[in-house]
């Protein structure tokens, strides 16, 4: 019999994504491994290379090599639809994947037409899939902005859930207040990057500030003993992405990921992918990479899965 562990002891990548897994912190258009962009488009994209500069270089990255394939007309569609054969192939069953509110009008694409999108790919090619859509918002954009495009998706009642990303030193969190006030109001979970550049400090003021349900990285958290156990007393769960943790320098390597110090200090973790596309990585690469860096037993790896979904 095939099992989760076994599969990671035996590095049998094939047995593991074969097995059900989730992914809640995934970005859609960035889902997708590079080659697949390649194979579609026909451009030859060049690889995420990161310099240094945080957010900003992956937000260079995507405007001089990421934009040409977007502006492609019927583009959007496809990759929306490659976005979720990857998550088929990788095992997933729960998948939480955010679009970013300013890509309708940035590419001339219609909220009604990305709602449309999203529903009749996920149906036509992933219907076994638990598909929880959700809106994302850059922090770099005035609250008014946001608000604006958040009311162009408020008629649909489509998307599960809010999340808040790109610089987190761009403005303070409790700016957000209102938008995360509209987003209760509309039943949607609410949840927000913080913690991946900040400190632990700002991932407990993002939580309290804007009452989130979860936290996309949260890994600075690992600094402060206090902050854990009030993540921990809250059960507030941290959508940890290795790979992307790696690649933009915030560990030295999946070995010393202080995903395992939260994990310890009963921080419920998560294990996700952020961006495919940006750092190459399925979800069944991530609980590997973490097996084979000897971080977490494969019984561990196998709790933390089944608890994801």
């Amino acid at each position: 019999m095939e099992t989760f562990e076994n599969a990671l002891k035996s590095s049998d990548l094939s047995t593991i994504r074969r097995i059900p897994k989730a992914d809640l912190h995934n970005h859609c258009l960035l889902g997708i491994k590079l080659e697949k962009i390649r194979e579609i488009s026909g451009i030859a994209v060049e690889p995420f290379r990161y310099q240094g500069n945080g957010i900003r270089d992956i937000n260079g990255w995507i405007t001089e090599h990421y934009a040409p394939v977007l502006r492609i007309q019927g583009m959007f569609e496809q990759l929306v639809e490659a976005s979720f054969r990857q998550a088929q192939e990788d095992g997933v069953v729960l998948l939480e994947m955010s679009v970013d509110v300013s890509f309708g009008p940035l590419y001339g694409i219609p909220a009604g037409k990305i709602v449309e999108t999203l529903r009749n790919v996920h149906q036509k090619v992933a219907p076994g899939i638990t598909f929880r859509p959700c809106l994302g918002f850059p922090r770099s954009f005035s609250l008014r902005k946001l608000l604006r495009y958040f009311e162009a998706y408020a008629g649909f009642d489509y998307f599960s859930s809010i999340d808040l990303y790109d610089d987190e030193f761009a403005q303070p969190v409790g700016n957000f207040r209102e938008l995360y006030r509209y987003a209760r109001q509309a039943g949607l979970r609410c949840t927000a990057h913080t913690g991946e550049f900040g400190t632990a400090e700002m991932v407990r003021e993002a939580v309290d500030t804007l009452n989130l349900d979860a936290v996309q990285h949260g890994i600075a958290a690992a600094s402060s003993p206090e902050v854990m156990k009030w993540l921990a007393d809250r059960k507030i769960p941290l959508n940890i992405c290795p790979t992307s943790n790696l690649v933009l320098k915030r560990v030295d390597s999946y070995a010393a990921h202080p995903i395992r110090i939260l994990y310890d200090h009963g921080v419920n973790v998560t294990i996700n992918t952020d961006d495919i596309t940006l750092f190459g990585q399925g979800v069944s690469e991530e609980y590997l990479h973490l097996y084979k860096a000897g971080l977490f037993s494969a019984e561990e790896l196998d709790k933390i899965r089944e608890n994801q979904y």
